[in-house]
């Protein structure tokens, strides 16, 4: 990412949620990005994953510059290249887990049946659900359906993995568990990068970006500056980014 923003408009108001965005992500890092609520995290994320297109500012994938794509070229760079695990599971309840994690692959031009079952149930040994493949998700714990949802994700072989807030529908134990799997992934050389405001799961990631009002900052400035804007100590301002 090189000069991102983003800024939504209704009307004559503008709501500029992400400034001067500087930001790299290597192959095999885990990059977690933490802020409080309501700081453009999850935007952020959603423009690295082309759900969404900046406002300014280039973004490259693999080294090529996707920014201007329209919206059937951007998905079909998200499905080859890029996998996605949310907050939510987002898995559909009227089909197999193993039915969850093949569907993206469905849309693979060149890709039969057999590929895509060889690719589903590797993915779920992966994760430790191969025994799971034929139940529905109401039949699973949602720290299982998160791993389902990982298994969807890694499915694709992704360039990178997006994780926003994995850990944010689960009680402590699954949260851990889904971070202890994500950790593995890492080891095992997949790029991943998540969005979190849990600051238990920070250690996990090689880098921690900050971010606040919609900038980068480095870790002095943020706790500083975090600190002011819950005291009530004026208006929150953010230097330049560093990242």
């Amino acid at each position: 990412m090189s000069g991102i923003g983003k800024v939504f408009r209704a009307g004559a108001i503008e709501n500029h949620v992400l400034t001067d965005i500087h930001l790299e992500i290597r192959q095999g890092e885990f990059v977690s990005i933490a802020g409080p609520s309501g700081c453009g995290k999850t935007t952020l994320l959603s423009l690295m994953g082309l759900l969404d297109s900046p406002s300014h500012g280039e973004l490259r994938v693999l080294g090529h510059a996707v920014t201007g794509l329209g919206r059937q070229a951007r998905a079909m760079v998200r499905n080859r290249h890029i996998g996605f695990v949310f907050q939510s599971f987002n898995l559909i309840g009227d089909l197999t887990v193993a039915q969850n994690v093949e569907l993206p692959l469905t849309y693979r031009d060149g890709m039969g049946r057999k590929e895509r079952m060889q690719r589903t149930a590797e993915a779920l040994a992966s994760v430790g659900l191969a025994h799971r493949m034929n139940q529905f998700p109401a039949q699973l714990s949602g720290g299982q359906q998160q791993r389902v949802a990982v298994a969807r994700a890694l499915a694709g072989e992704p360039a990178i993995l997006l994780a926003d807030e994995p850990t944010g529908n689960l009680d402590l134990r699954n949260g851990e568990i889904v971070m202890g799997l994500l950790d593995r992934l890492h080891k095992a050389g997949h790029t991943i990068c998540m969005v979190t405001h849990d600051e238990r799961f920070g250690f996990v990631a090689d880098r921690v970006i900050r971010l606040l009002d919609g900038q980068v900052v480095d870790e002095s400035t943020y706790r500083q500056l975090k600190h002011e804007a819950e005291c009530g100590l004026g208006e929150v301002r953010a230097e330049e980014p560093l990242f």
